[in-house]
């Protein structure tokens, strides 16, 4: 350790305590990058985890002073590479900061800190009979904050939106250690520009979420579930397409296809259909008949565009069964080897051109490419599985990623919908947005943070200076 490097961990630790800023290499290590097994990293210089804002404001504060790059992490649960470390750099690790600060049922919100767990959140609200919608896959462990800075969705997004759509007020410390407090406690509110949304999704490039302010909904009811199964990936997009025309609202409509199908059920043993193209799964929460009602509507569209198999439920445990199976398409899939999972959203009406993409692409790379996804809301998650260990099937994989960016490009559609752009998508994010777009984001970040310390490389490649 240099005597610079010295000097900047002692001021972190005089400020901090020794605790909570950790230099071990073996330690700094574990954190030095997220899910996205194959985005690069670097190995940090300090793993500091704060308890309170004001450690966060003085973490940044000597950053600043110093010239230390800072990458803000939750509980490292990303896909995209956005709280990948930075050599030399000090890694901000927010999980200590985990309380649930208040809850207000009659103004039906919640203040927390960015290190409470997704699922924690929701069980905490619960008792007052509230609920709080966005559940991304990994909800069970995935922090509010890392969800605040990916704009995360999940399987209820159909019904309820994302993340964004929860954002009352944030707390967030600068580049320079300047605390700004954003948004407001009213339903309504419209006094000045909409910071609290511009800090959502930013990936920690713009500041440090320290607290947020979300909005809560009253707790759904008892659901009723549905799967279907197709032979064609043609009627399961007829049915996407079907349900959204129709007026139906489900809280919940995911699709998988065969190659999900089968690692599932390798995995769980549920006995699914290993001859079916595409399953799709369904719920509605609205309660008693209503739900039935809209749940035997959807079950009829299946039936009218061709399913082979359709079931229903009003058993919460048999519901929660059908839902394992699609939560545990990625860990399945994980089992065919290394996997490189892509974060594609396409109009609704293009869904089934998008499977049959994806399977033209297996086909020319020589790959196996498995898709589950959002099918409400178009969000599609394409996984290539292969073998790192063999150079051409690396490569091979990597190209098939870009085949898939490049046509959800030519359906409309975006290169994220929930994942972002982190350090794996760089490259397309101009391509996705415009050279006049790229400028207004490189001129917001360079107005809150001009020495490019927070989180450097992600979101936008570095500019030379």
């Amino acid at each position: 350790m240099t005597t610079v490097t010295t000097a900047w961990v002692g001021e972190l630790t005089d400020a901090l305590g020794a605790d909570s800023v950790l230099t071990d290499p073996d330690v700094t290590a574990s954190y030095a990058r997220d899910q996205a097994m194959l985005a690069e990293a670097g190995l940090p210089a300090a793993v500091v985890l704060p308890r309170r804002t004001a450690d966060v404001v003085a973490v940044m504060q000597i950053a600043s002073r110093h010239g230390i790059p800072v990458v803000p992490r939750g509980a490292g649960s990303g896909l995209a590479g956005a709280s990948n470390a930075v050599d030399g750099g000090i890694t901000l690790v927010m999980t200590r900061m985990d309380a649930v600060l208040e809850v207000s049922p009659a103004d039906r919100l919640a203040v927390v800190q960015p290190g409470v767990v997704n699922k924690a959140l929701r069980d905490a609200v619960a008792g007052s009979g509230l609920f709080y919608p966005p559940d991304p896959s990994s909800y069970d462990w995935c922090t509010i904050g890392g969800n605040l800075s990916t704009n995360s969705g999940g399987l209820c997004c159909v019904k309820y939106g994302v993340t964004t759509d929860y954002v009352l007020g944030l707390e967030v410390v600068l580049a320079d250690g300047r605390v700004l407090r954003t948004g407001r406690r009213t339903v309504k509110g419209v006094a000045g520009y909409d910071l609290a949304r511009l800090f959502v999704g930013s990936e920690g490039t713009l500041g440090v979420i320290t607290e947020a302010t979300v909005a809560l909904r009253p707790a759904p009811q008892r659901p009723v579930t549905l799967a279907a199964t197709f032979a064609t990936t043609a009627q399961t997009g007829q049915v996407v397409e079907r349900v959204v025309t129709s007026g139906l609202v489900p809280s919940l409509l995911e699709v998988m296809d065969n190659t999900c199908i089968c690692a599932v059920d390798d995995l769980l043993r549920a006995d699914l259909d290993r001859d079916a193209h595409a399953l799709l799964v369904a719920q509605s929460d609205t309660g008693g008949e209503a739900a039935a009602r809209e749940i035997e509507a959807l079950a009829q569209l299946c039936r009218d565009a061709g399913a082979e198999f359709v079931h229903t439920t009003d058993d919460p445990a048999e519901g929660d069964l059908l839902l394992a199976a699609r939560r545990m398409a990625l860990p399945a899939l994980e089992r065919l080897g290394t996997t490189l999972i892509d974060d594609v959203a396409v109009p609704r009406s293009r869904i089934a051109q998008f499977l049959d993409g994806c399977d033209a692409v297996a086909t020319a790379r020589g790959l196996t490419v498995g898709v589950v996804g959002h099918a409400g809301d178009g969000n599609m998650h394409p996984t290539v599985c292969f073998d790192p260990s063999d150079e051409g099937q690396r490569d091979r994989a990597f190209a098939a990623f870009d085949d898939i960016l490049e046509l959800g490009l030519s359906l409309g559609g975006t290169i994220t919908g929930e994942h972002g752009v982190g350090s794996l998508k760089v490259d397309w994010l101009e391509r996705e947005i415009g050279p006049v777009s790229l400028e207004v984001h490189r001129s917001i970040k360079a107005a809150l943070d001009p020495a490019g310390l927070l989180n450097p490389g992600k979101v936008l490649r570095r500019v030379p200076r």
